[in-house]
């Protein structure tokens, strides 16, 4: 119940009233790992809310990515997925799988803001740098990490 609370507060914060729909979406995102697509989404979320149409997981989920709830990923080869981490961090892309991990790295973050620093880019105030890095998994079974 303390999930359900706090999802409901996230979106009340939000300026969003909390109804069944999006409440039934954020708790799906929140609890998946592999940024889902909306299809994916749909599919999760219908099999216990069937009167939920796919025009509304989309809907749903371009309002809580206006509202900066998720965040909106596209793939390298033009899928859109969905990232309930909106701190700031990169993502690997595995094309041979279609995965997406998170990614972040102190040491490069501040490698790319000196270095643009010192390029002197005219009239823009560079808020963060977000990095993709694409790739293919060596073995597709086994999980990308990081160490």
């Amino acid at each position: 119940m303390k999930k359900l609370e706090a999802i409901k507060q996230k979106l009340t914060a939000a300026g969003l009233k909390a109804t069944h729909q999006r409440m039934v979406i954020m708790e799906a995102i929140a609890d998946m790992k592999n940024h889902p697509t909306a299809e994916h989404l749909f599919k999760v979320v219908r099999k216990s809310n069937p009167s939920l149409s796919l025009g509304t997981v989309y809907k749903t989920l371009e309002t809580f990515v206006s509202n900066r709830l998720i965040a909106k990923v596209a793939t390298r080869d033009g899928y859109m997925r969905y990232d309930p981490r909106t701190d700031h961090h990169g993502h690997i892309y595995c094309t041979n799988t279609k995965d997406l991990v998170d990614y972040y790295d102190e040491d490069l973050d501040n490698l790319l803001t000196e270095f643009f620093k010192k390029k002197k880019v005219n009239n823009l105030r560079i808020k963060n740098i977000s990095i993709r890095i694409n790739g293919e998994k060596v073995d597709p079974v086994k999980e990308v990490t990081i160490k």
